[in-house]
């Protein structure tokens, strides 16, 4: 590294080191690069990434806030393995809270405006899925109920909903084999139209089965995969 490129480095903040890195664990853990059960190391990343420690050390924890990362007193850092129970715990706290969710829109008045929201995630998976594209079906799928819990204006709902949506991206590889579910796209729809119609009880029926197809879909996918290690250790 030259005099001029050092000097440009050190004036980029530390916390814009940490947000890049961050930004790069966070792809590498959603896309499955990182595997259920990896451990992350803070010498190896600082060297791959070409910063000091401090930057990756609040990448990860950064990264083991939103619950994309699980830390382990005196073994280290790890890209979780979900069981079947944390997959069903995350899906009874997103059925929790994109239930209020839908309840506080309709209470509100706010139906038209979110529903249009709602349509634009809708229209997008219509063209991914025509396209043959699920890895595209799988991520508006996740910003079509980022959008719904926005919709609230709720600051709490949506802090909340912050941990869980991340916890649900660690399955995103999972999901995205979606294309064998030829509802997925037509269960977002519906919630959209029930929601603008004011039909809370509808949406909320709509929402439970699509959470249930969901947790149907990811623990197939699970029984059926290798057996792996689970935050690092070997899973009998």
């Amino acid at each position: 590294m030259n005099a001029k490129t050092a000097s440009a480095a050190a004036a980029i903040p530390r916390a814009t080191f940490a947000s890049i890195v961050t930004e790069r664990l966070r792809a590498d853990i959603v896309d499955g690069t990182l595997e259920p059960g990896s451990q992350l190391s803070e010498v190896e990343l600082a060297a791959s990434f070409g910063v000091s420690r401090g930057p990756v050390r609040e990448a990860l924890q950064r990264l083991v806030q939103e619950g994309l990362l699980l830390s382990e007193p005196h073994r280290g850092v790890f890209v979780p393995v979900l069981t079947d129970e944390d997959v069903h715990d995350v899906y009874v706290a997103r059925e929790a809270l994109e239930s209020a969710a839908v309840r506080s829109i309709i209470a509100s008045g706010s139906t038209d405006v979110a529903s249009t929201s709602l349509d634009r995630f809708v229209a997008q998976m219509e063209q991914a899925e025509a396209a043959g594209d699920w890895q595209t079906v799988g991520n508006v799928d996740l910003e079509f109920h980022v959008a719904l819990v926005d919709a609230t204006s709720s600051p709490r709902l949506k802090r909340m909903f912050t941990t869980v949506i991340s916890e649900t991206r660690l399955c995103l590889g999972v999901l995205t084999a979606a294309e064998a579910r030829d509802d997925l796209v037509e269960e977002h729809r519906l919630i959209s139209e029930a929601i603008r119609e004011g039909d809370t009880e509808r949406a909320l029926a709509v929402l439970k089965k699509h959470f249930d197809d969901a947790v149907a879909t990811l623990s197939a996918r699970q029984g059926h995969a290798p057996a792996s290690a689970k935050n690092g250790e070997e899973v009998s």
